[in-house]
């Protein structure tokens, strides 16, 4: 199963724990592929880098080593029009286009607002792991 995991569903995997780490988990055991795109791996390295500043203990390079090997890389166009009201969230829907991929794990309200355009379900991390990684595992 392929899905793109938004930014703050990655970051707080490797930083905080919870459903976005067991997530990051599943992918690590080879039960989901994560797809990603040059743009969001650049905002994942942002976001990571500014992370590590406030916490110095936490290695996020191994995180972003393994993930730059063992992720689907695409390299989608622009969307035609804005589908989200926060342009950020173009990147993650751009992406899932064009890979085929239907699912979207993330967090972000704006996101999830538009979940359903053009088939894509973007989901929370514990309706994620409640609807598919469980679902996998009996």
């Amino acid at each position: 199963m392929k899905i793109i995991l938004d930014t703050n569903v990655f970051i707080s995997g490797v930083f905080f724990g919870g459903p976005p780490y067991q997530i990051l988990d599943a992918w690590r055991n080879g039960n989901v592929d994560i797809v990603l795109s040059g743009e969001i791996f650049d905002e994942y390295q942002r976001v990571s880098e500014e992370l590590s500043r406030q916490f110095k203990a936490v290695d996020i390079s191994s995180f972003l080593d393994l993930i730059t090997v063992n992720a689907i890389w695409i390299e989608p166009p622009q969307l035609p029009v804005n589908v989200s009201v926060d342009p950020d969230d173009e990147k993650f829907l751009s992406c899932a286009l064009a890979s085929r991929t239907k699912i979207i794990v993330s967090g972000d309200k704006h996101l999830i607002a538009v979940s359903g355009y053009r088939n894509i379900e973007i989901i929370k991390p514990t309706i994620f792991i409640e609807h598919h990684l469980k679902k996998k595992k009996r």
